[in-house]
């Protein structure tokens, strides 16, 4: 793809992870018949399984593709150039994203509230499409800034994945093109181009989708929500990023969100596609995991 789609192709990502504007996390107390099923659906909450990612290199990246356009293989844009091996220290990671009823688990056990997004979702869904606490509590975490993400892996001794990190999980060390290989996305390996009204999603229990795993058997790492990663978005990290262990950029605007979700298009599913949001960004497409390393340090 040439180099003059490289910000255009930026620009339609981040307006594709980051539907409505930035607001200010808005957290008031639930209403008492609310409160009834938040705290259900918290109760209900199933720990996600950890997968170890074992120490070494994989392909990380794209190689650059400019005579086919329209091909699984070409780059997004050219954020995700050049393709090269990076060497990982070992890591556990979360096989599932982090559910709904973990969350509102963890917002109890902190005193906090639910921001006002998710609170009127939940009730939407409860009230107009009878959706049950046993469902929502599989659902995954959205509506979930970066600070909050980061804050409910720190609670759990763990942090938000490295870029990297997040790749590897996703692709394994061949580096494939989709976590299931090469074949294209079906609702069967993903849950991915949904139809919405006002953001209402329409998502997968977080352990479903069994055909589409990752080579380490990591569940909804394309569709279902994206999920923030600990980096800074550089838009040319991979030019300059270290060969072992790579920390992401030491500043940025956005915060790396990857994986693709729930109304993604099937580009956005690919396991080099690369993407940013603002780190206040409380979107319906994005939620989270969490990763474990004996040899780094919690940030």
């Amino acid at each position: 793809m040439p180099n003059s789609y490289t910000w255009s192709g930026i620009s339609i990502l981040l307006l594709l992870i980051m539907p409505c504007p930035s607001m200010a996390a808005s957290e008031s107390k639930p209403a008492p018949e609310l409160a009834k099923h938040l705290t259900r659906i918290a109760g209900l909450a199933q720990p996600s399984p950890t997968v170890t990612i074992p120490a070494g290199s994989f392909l990380l990246g794209s190689k650059r593709v400019d005579g086919d356009p329209y091909g699984q293989w070409t780059q997004f844009d050219d954020t995700e150039l050049p393709q090269h091996q990076v060497w990982l220290e070992a890591y556990e990671i979360d096989r599932e994203e982090v559910s709904l009823g973990e969350y509102l688990s963890y917002l109890q056990r902190k005193n906090l509230y639910p921001s006002h997004k998710l609170q009127h979702l939940i009730w939407h869904v409860i009230t107009v499409h009878f959706v049950s606490d046993q469902t929502l509590t599989r659902w995954p975490a959205l509506y979930v800034t970066w600070d909050e993400a980061n804050g409910f892996c720190k609670e759990k001794r763990a942090r938000l994945p490295t870029e990297a990190e997040w790749e590897k999980a996703a692709r394994g060390s061949a580096g494939t093109l989709y976590p299931w290989g090469e074949a294209a996305p079906t609702s069967t390996l993903a849950m991915f181009g949904q139809h919405h009204v006002h953001e209402i999603p329409i998502l997968a229990a977080v352990d479903s989708h069994d055909a589409g795993k990752s080579p380490y058997g990591l569940h909804h790492m394309a569709g279902n929500v994206a999920e923030w990663v600990q980096d800074w978005f550089g838009f040319d990290y991979y030019a300059y990023m270290p060969e072992r262990n790579p920390p992401g950029p030491t500043t940025g605007r956005y915060k790396g969100v990857r994986g693709g979700s729930w109304k993604s298009k099937t580009v956005m599913l690919r396991t080099a596609t690369r993407g940013g949001a603002a780190p206040d960004q409380r979107s319906a497409t994005i939620g989270f995991r969490c990763v474990r390393s004996s040899t780094s340090p919690l940030p």
